[in-house]
């Protein structure tokens, strides 16, 4: 048995529902901007994607679901609302929290953003879901350089500070006075590096999240993520290298970063 779905549309039915789609599209991924700008200007975790993007889903399934409940439905929303609560849960699954921020945010959204488009081809509402389609790009790469460049957005760096602290030697060989004389000039080299490493953190209004921390061969190092824009990075690198405490200051990127 062939089973045809009643959601078809004429020609001149779609464009007028598409043009009506894409103001309403645009219209809330405007609105989502500015509440995302305010929220990354003010350093949120949920930032402007988040916001452009849950702003548009929740438009996109408002529209979807009186034209899928059809003109003698009894309820218009029914679709929107089982479909929202579903992608919900799936979304927060891909939200992880930590001590210092939450990661996932604009996965959870683009996944919420990408089941609404999904509704809109299967509507047959495919102008609207390519529109949509584009806005989801734009939002994840074009204003995702945008925000960099603004330098607004906070983002994670991991950092490493190194310092030579010199090698523990053994009494048997140096002695019981060189020993101990050599353990407490490692010991103030480390306490020297740890200072110079709170000074500039606390200076940036910043707290110390140590991830890891050893000593190779008399060469201490100490690792730890920071959260700021691109300027605050430069300033903190930029003062960690000139610490006379410290021998060698590097930076990666955290592959966490969405």
């Amino acid at each position: 048995m062939i089973f045809e779905t009643h959601y078809t549309f004429t020609n001149p039915e779609q464009m007028a529902l598409s043009q009506l789609a894409v103001k309403r599209l645009l219209l809330a991924c405007a609105m989502g901007g500015l509440v995302g700008i305010e929220r990354e200007y003010r350093h949120k975790d949920s930032g402007l994607r988040t916001n452009m993007l849950i702003c548009m889903g929740s438009a996109l399934f408002t529209l979807l679901s009186p034209v899928l409940a059809g003109a003698i439905g009894t309820n218009q929303g029914q679709v929107a609302s089982n479909i929202v609560q579903g992608i919900g849960f799936l979304g927060a699954g891909l939200i992880l929290h930590t001590r210092s921020r939450v990661l996932g945010l604009t996965s959870a959204a683009t996944v919420w953003v990408v089941a609404s488009v999904g509704m809109a081809c299967g509507a047959g509402l495919y102008v609207v879901a390519a529109f949509a389609t584009v806005i989801l790009l734009v939002a994840l790469q074009i204003v995702g350089t945008f925000e960099h460049k603004l330098g607004w957005k906070r983002f994670p760096m991991l950092y490493e500070v190194r310092a030579d602290v010199g090698s523990a030697l053994s009494k048997e060989i140096v002695g019981a006075a060189r020993a101990e004389a050599l353990a407490d000039e490692r010991e103030a080299a480390r306490h020297r590096m740890y200072s110079a490493v709170l000074k500039v953190l606390d200076a940036a209004a910043l707290r110390l999240h140590v991830l890891d921390r050893d000593n190779v061969a008399g060469l201490e190092r100490v690792s730890f993520s920071v959260l700021a824009t691109t300027k605050e990075h430069q300033q903190l690198l930029a003062q960690l290298r000139a610490s006379d405490a410290t021998d060698q200051v590097v930076v990666f990127r955290d592959l966490e970063e969405e």
